[in-house]
């Protein structure tokens, strides 16, 4: 890979602030910084062209690196450099305003002394962490004096932690629907159980290419001491675990949609077994009525002691045949 020029940033020792640039400002970039221990974060509020520009006028880096920052067809991945890391990351991300779960993008660049956050939209998770950092010292202490690297952990663990309330929440749904379809509603829930389904596939996509990025993560070690080396394990570890519980849960879902119509036919083959046993019991009881009701000489006919004893016919017939079908469980 070719070398590049280190970012364009006096890193020298000043307090650990955290200025936004251009607050009062509409088109100034949103920009939040906070430095500690010579390591500085930069953490920018989205990835518009004021922002860009802010990053282009301070850092030397790759042309195509910001092609893939604005890009919003990126794959996760991880770029290594001679002078700094290029990672894109991509996290579950729930978007109220479409009621479904999104990938939300998350692009670093981590060098000796510097890690530049980039979220495509903001990212909960990032904007928390950040005001920690920003606020207690003892946080800055605990993610600032470790190093780049440690600091470029800490980043993604928060995010793919994140991932384990939005799989507990879809396991709830689950068992809720596992109750409502043994108490008589599957009827309703049909659309639930497709519902849930959409977020298990949406939630599969967002992870199974982020797992092999995760891996690459180990380019980050030249940033850890030797005490260090084994915390992007962890994140494997944690993304491993993620991606277990979804193939548990698409099998659930699948599980619980077969349930659901097996019980729908269920239902079904009941309506159909009634509805079959009353056209068998009616049937030889509309053949007699057809008999003695056409327009033809019939035995008995002018006459009222036949038309009693054809009804006592038909209901004697009538009793016999119900009482058949409810000892064979039919009706």
């Amino acid at each position: 890979m070719p070398a590049f020029p280190r970012p364009r940033f006096g890193f020298g020792t000043r307090p650990t602030e955290s200025p936004s640039v251009g607050q009062d400002e509409p088109d100034a970039p949103q920009i939040d910084i906070v430095e500690s221990h010579g390591l500085r974060w930069i953490n920018l509020g989205r990835a518009g062209r004021a922002e860009i520009a802010w990053v282009q006028e301070h850092f030397d880096f790759h042309a195509l690196d910001y092609e893939d920052v604005t890009s919003r067809n990126q794959r996760p991945k991880v770029d290594v450099y001679d002078e700094y890391l290029f990672v894109v990351l991509h996290f579950p991300h729930y978007d109220k305003t479409v009621g479904r779960l999104n990938a939300l993008e998350l692009d670093v660049f981590v060098g000796p002394d510097f890690v530049l956050t980039i979220p495509n939209r903001p990212l909960r998770t990032i904007d928390y962490l950040f005001s920690r950092v920003e606020g207690r010292e003892d946080e800055r202490e605990r993610h600032f004096s470790r190093g780049p690297g440690y600091l470029l952990y800490r980043i993604v663990d928060e995010c793919v932690d994140a991932s384990f309330p939005m799989l507990r929440k879809i396991g709830n749904k689950l068992e809720q629907l596992e109750e409502d379809i043994f108490e008589g509603r599957s009827k309703e829930i049909v659309r639930d159980i497709s519902n849930v389904k959409q977020e298990i596939i949406n939630f599969r996509k967002i992870v199974r290419p982020q797992r092999t990025a995760l891996k690459d993560l180990n380019a980050a070690r030249r940033y850890l001491v030797e005490d260090q080396e084994l915390y992007f394990d962890d994140i494997n570890d944690a993304s491993e675990r993620v991606w277990d519980t979804l193939e548990n849960f698409k099998e659930v879902a699948e599980a619980l949609e077969g349930s659901n119509e097996s019980v729908l036919a269920h239902a079904q083959s009941d309506s159909l077994k009634v509805l079959t046993a009353i056209t068998v019991i009616v049937l030889p009881l509309t053949l007699l009525a057809s008999i003695w009701g056409m327009n033809v000489r019939v035995p008995g006919e002018g006459e009222s002691h036949p038309f009693y004893l054809l009804i006592g016919v038909m209901l004697a017939l009538l009793g016999t045949m119900v009482w058949w079908f409810r000892r064979n469980d039919l009706l």
